[in-house]
């Protein structure tokens, strides 16, 4: 049996566009046969970003407020609350608070589902940041 410990000094993070939206996985292909899982950082109130989740994905609220907006209405999770997104979910994510931050976990991973999908293309929206997100 393995134990392995991360923080987010471990992600390898992505931003969003220009925006102060980033995503970073500590688990992914490299270290986990079978699912993602990393932080996901929106440091401004309302600001959104749109995906279509193409695998299973669990977003656990670590701080602020996440709202998730799809074409049912809106759902919004604070801090301690956990939000569930299955596979084909057409959404945005939105920061409820200032500086927002989610845990996330995805089955299978995240990317290597999203670049086999027709929705491929939104990956195009993302760019690798050096450091991590708390620096950036």
């Amino acid at each position: 049996m393995t134990i392995t410990h991360y923080t987010s000094k471990d992600a390898k993070f992505f931003q969003y566009l220009d925006k102060e939206i980033f995503v970073g996985d500590v688990l992914d292909p490299s270290n986990s046969g079978h699912m993602s899982a990393g932080y996901y950082r929106n440091k401004k109130k309302g600001e959104k970003n749109e995906w279509i989740v193409t695998y299973d994905e669990v977003l656990v609220v670590t701080k602020g407020a996440l709202t998730i907006r799809t074409a049912d209405g809106a759902k919004t999770a604070k801090a301690g609350e956990i939000i569930f997104l299955t596979k084909g979910t057409a959404l945005v994510y939105e920061a409820g608070e200032d500086d927002t931050e989610v845990v996330y976990v995805s089955y299978p991973h995240w990317m290597d589902a999203q670049q086999r999908s027709e929705h491929a293309h939104l990956l195009n929206s993302y760019h690798p940041v050096g450091g991590s997100a708390e620096t950036a």
